[in-house]
Parts: C-alpha cells; sequence; structure tokens
C-alpha cells in the first residue's frame, strides 16, 4: 500500500498529456530471468511478474497507464510500446534513442497516456536482443463508453501471440550477432509462449469471439488459420476496417490485427495453424480452439496454408481498407481525414542493404547503418550537448557501399510528407514508426517512380504503424508529422534492426517546437554525457 501511494504521489508530479477526467491503471512489474521450455529445451527466459508472456495491459481511449518496472536482471533493460504513440512525450517510448536504460536493480516507472487511441498492439524489450528470450505482452485500448462501435457484440476477448523462436538463450544469438555474423534459421513458432498444442482458447458453441493476433517474432511473416472457421477482420492497429472475411491471414513481423470468429461447427476440438511465410522450410505449430461442450480432441488433416506465394499475400494486403463511417477513438467518422486531399511537402525513399563493414555483417537504410551514441538522441538534443549530426542520412539512396554513423532524419513538424520503403533483396521486410500511425497508399513491386503514384489509394487506405515490404517491391505511406519527438523508424527483422536497419526521424522546426512537448519527466532515468543533469532544473 505505502509503495502504491508512492507511485501515486509520482505521479502527481510528473507533466502528463491528460485531461481530468481520464482514469489511471497502475502496474507494477519484476522483470527477472526463468527457466521456460517452451519448444522442449529448457532456456533462459525473461519472465514479467514470473509470467511469460508477460501481463496483458488492458486499458481505454485516453487512460493513463502507469508502469512501474523494477529491472531484476543482471544487464539493463527497457520496454517499448509497439503501435501506443506516447503523444508529444518520446522520453517514454522505450528505445535506446529516447529513453535511458534501468540498470540492474533499479526501477523506472514509464507514464503512458493511450491518446485517442483504441486497438491491438503490444509491448517488448527493446535492448540486448532481450525479445529473444520473452518480455513481451499484449496491449488492448477499448473505445471509450459514449463512442459507438462498428463491431456486432461477442462474448469474449483473446490475445494471442504468435512468433518465431529460438531454442538457444538469447545472450548466445546475441554473441553470434557481435562477431558479424548472420543467425541461423529458427527453431520453431510459438503461440502465446507455448509449442506445438501447448495454448487452448476455450469457446461456447454458437457465440462471437475477438481475437488480437500480434507477430512479436524475430524475422518472419506467419501465416494464422483455424481449421473449418473463416475470420472476419475487424481492426488493424487501431483503425477500424472493412470487415473483410478470410480463411488465412498474413500477419508479418511486428503486425497486429483484429478478428472475429464464430463457434458455429460442430461441438469439438479444432486446429489453430501458424506456419512461416516466404521460408524454404516451412515451420508450422498449433494450437487448440476448444468448444467448452466439445466431446472429441483435435483430428484430421492441419488446413492447408499459402507458403512462398507473393503474389496471395499483395492480394489480401490490398485488399485491408478502412471503414470510412465507423468511428475510430471518437465520436467522428474516421473518414472525416481526407488524407489524399492534402498535398505532401517531401519525398523521401528508405532504401534497404546488406553488406559487409571491417568484414562483419551490416545492415544499412541509405547506406547508412545505424550506430548508438553513449547518451540517447533525446536526451542529447534535449541538453543540447550535440554527438549526433541531424539530416545526415540523403531523401534518397545514394548507391555505394555501407558505412556506419548515427542516421537521424530532420523533418519538419506538422509537415505531410511520403515515406517510400524501396526493397532490392529477396526477402519479405517489415518497418514500423514509432509515435505515428500512418496510411499504406501503395505497394507493388519492382521498382519507384513518381508514376507509380497513379496507382495509389487516396481514398480508403489502412492507417497502422508497421508495414510489409515484398521481395524487390516497394512500399509507399503518407504520414502526417503532428507529434513532436524523436522517433524510432526501424525494420522489425530485429537481426537487422541490432546490426544498423534503423534510424530515428527528429520532428521540429524550430525551437520553439520544445514548447509543443511534454517537459522531460522529473524521474527520468539520466545517463552518457547527461548522467549528472538535474531534470527539475528544466
Amino acid at each position: 500500500m505505502q509503495l502504491k501511494k508512492a507511485i501515486a504521489f509520482l505521479v502527481s508530479l510528473l507533466v502528463v498529456n491528460a485531461v481530468a477526467e481520464s482514469p489511471y491503471r497502475f502496474f507494477e512489474w519484476n522483470v527477472t530471468y526463468g527457466t521456460i521450455s517452451p519448444l522442449g529445451v529448457p532456456q533462459q527466459g525473461i519472465l514479467i511478474n514470473g509470467q511469460f508472456p508477460g501481463p496483458d495491459i488492458i486499458s481505454v481511449t485516453n487512460d493513463n497507464v502507469i508502469v512501474n518496472v523494477f529491472n531484476s536482471l543482471d544487464e539493463p533493460f527497457l520496454i517499448s510500446w509497439n503501435g501506443v504513440q506516447n503523444r508529444r512525450n518520446s522520453y517514454e517510448d522505450g528505445v535506446w534513442g529516447t529513453t535511458c536504460p534501468i540498470p540492474p536493480g533499479k526501477n523506472f516507472t514509464y507514464t503512458l497516456q493511450m491518446k485517442d487511441q483504441i486497438g491491438s498492439f503490444y509491448y517488448f524489450p527493446s535492448l540486448g536482443f532481450h525479445k529473444a528470450a520473452g518480455g513481451f505482452g499484449s496491449i488492448r485500448i477499448f473505445s471509450g463508453p459514449f463512442v459507438p462501435v462498428p463491431l456486432p457484440a461477442y462474448s469474449g476477448d483473446f490475445a494471442v501471440l504468435i512468433g518465431d523462436w529460438y531454442k538457444r538463450n538469447h545472450t548466445n544469438l546475441r554473441a553470434i550477432l557481435d562477431r558479424g555474423h548472420k543467425l541461423p534459421f529458427p527453431d520453431g513458432i510459438l503461440i502465446n509462449g507455448r509449442g506445438p498444442n501447448g495454448a487452448s482458447f476455450t469457446v461456447d458453441q454458437g457465440k462471437t469471439y475477438r481475437l488480437r493476433i500480434s507477430n512479436v517474432g524475430l524475422e518472419n511473416s506467419l501465416n494464422f488459420r483455424i481449421q473449418g472457421h473463416n475470420m472476419t477482420l475487424v481492426e488493424v492497429e487501431g483503425t477500424h476496417t472493412m470487415q473483410e472475411t478470410y480463411s488465412s491471414l498474413d500477419v508479418h513481423v511486428g503486425q497486429s490485427y483484429s478478428v472475429l470468429i464464430t463457434a458455429d461447427k460442430a461441438p469439438k476440438d479444432y486446429y489453430i495453424v501458424v506456419s512461416s511465410r516466404f521460408t524454404s522450410k516451412i515451420l508450422t505449430t498449433t494450437s487448440v480452439l476448444h468448444y467448452s461442450n466439445s466431446n472429441s480432441p483435435v483430428s484430421g488433416p492441419l488446413p492447408s496454408g499459402p507458403t512462398i506465394e507473393v503474389g496471395w499475400s499483395l492480394y489480401q494486403a490490398r485488399s485491408i481498407r478502412t471503414n470510412l463511417t465507423a468511428n475510430g477513438p471518437r465520436p467522428n467518422p474516421q473518414g472525416a481525414y481526407h488524407y489524399g486531399m492534402i498535398n505532401t511537402t517531401r519525398t523521401i525513399r528508405l532504401a534497404t542493404s546488406a553488406g559487409l563493414v571491417n568484414g562483419e555483417q551490416r545492415y544499412a537504410v541509405n547506406s547508412v547503418s545505424f550506430v548508438p551514441t553513449d547518451t540517447p538522441l533525446k536526451l542529447a538534443d534535449y541538453f543540447m550537448i550535440g554527438g549526433f549530426h541531424p539530416g545526415n542520412i540523403p531523401d534518397a539512396p545514394p548507391g555505394g557501399g555501407i558505412h556506419l554513423d548515427t542516421s537521424v532524419l530532420q523533418t519538419d513538424y506538422r509537415t505531410f510528407i511520403e515515406i517510400i520503403f524501396e526493397n532490392k533483396e529477396r526477402i519479405v521486410q517489415s518497418w514500423h514508426t514509432a509515435g505515428y500511425s500512418f496510411w499504406v497508399v501503395g505497394m507493388d513491386g519492382g521498382r519507384w517512380s513518381p508514376a507509380r503514384r497513379n496507382q495509389y489509394n487516396l481514398r480508403d487506405a489502412v492507417s497502422r504503424c508497421t508495414t510489409q515490404v515484398y521481395p524487390r517491391s516497394w512500399t509507399a505511406i503518407y504520414i502526417a508529422l503532428d507529434n513532436v519527438g524523436m522517433w524510432n523508424i526501424r525494420s522489425e527483422f530485429w537481426a537487422r534492426r541490432y546490426l544498423g536497419q534503423q534510424l530515428y526521424m527528429r520532428v521540429y522546426t524550430t525551437s520553439t517546437s520544445y514548447r509543443d512537448e511534454l517537459p522531460i519527466p522529473v524521474n527520468a532515468l539520466l545517463c552518457g554525457k547527461v548522467a549528472d543533469r538535474n531534470t527539475s532544473r528544466f
């Protein structure tokens, strides 16, 4: 009780972007190592309050979510909130470029607000390849009580966390990367932290349920399907979609989808199947959809799914569109913002590449392979100590070899821009932009050129925070830069991000933009060259 009072007092000191009536939800997490065996082999996992995966965060639009994280590991630790926009408050984003790590034996209290957001997201550990050991969990943001929800009534709400997995400890995988080598192929796939048939979802016959599916894995796109059941897509990363029906769904790394299923089949158990996409070796795992009145276990052949077909996946991706008449987090329709009628002021082409630098494997964006500074960029920027150079990554791929630098894209606050992700490689890539949702206006094979704009969807493109880029293809997004701060643009292929395939986007116009940000949190951890600074002076 004393600790809860202390946290409440701390929150009263924090300047947060909140309205008086928004409730507070408190979470207290202890992060530890523990032995897990999801694929039958004991290994070191990262647990939160003894759980793998970690506890769910369940909230409502505009809630203030206070998460007090105790780091009981033997190395620094950070949690990031995939899809939570942290409006005007990139200090809380929980990646190295914005937030100092929590030292071993210490704690940090994150102050988040689910400002004008709804939908399905997740959290994960962002440092030291910890994501390969666990520490991830589901985030659900429900609509407020007076905002109509464009969904039929459903009887239950399940988080379904899927992802590829290694039997090796994360320290072993990290050592492989640190030696400049590529990782081997993953060993399997997990569903809610369990191996084949280890997870089960109980439903009542005749009722409808919502599944919130997130790919929390390290590198592979996955296909999700349920034996004998179709799925109706209803939401993608905070956007209510047109309610299309699918027999299976591609979920690329870092992405989240909400689907409705109806338990309208014979009373038995059914396979839930997740398999890898675009891989020469197909990984497959299963869990169980269990009818509460079941009279027989799972049986029969697994439902087949797509394997290496890119065209199938591209067609499905283009079919996912925004429901323009549905409400979002506010009562006004999602289609009220006519993004297709706004002129873009800048086009940025971001092309990926892979190669060796000093004999070691690196990955790059526009020929720049990211290396971190000793002080998080956001804090270095705030305290004006330098150490990096905004604008040191070009707006178009320059060609040539890879070089190392701390790449920071300088952009103007309150502008509307176009970003093209270009993939000349033979793998599917996945890209996330922290602090923002964007409109996926186009994707196709081949090279992008201005003429490709003729095929953009300027009416009902889906708005989301993570998008795929198919092999030897491009994906175009429109983004309104209305969230001041320092934001990570990253590959969700985690080994590639670790070895440089990321950058930061500095969203400012002039020094007066600092007045549009929330003040640095009074409990902010300070490290590097600002370790001796005092936040109370600012």
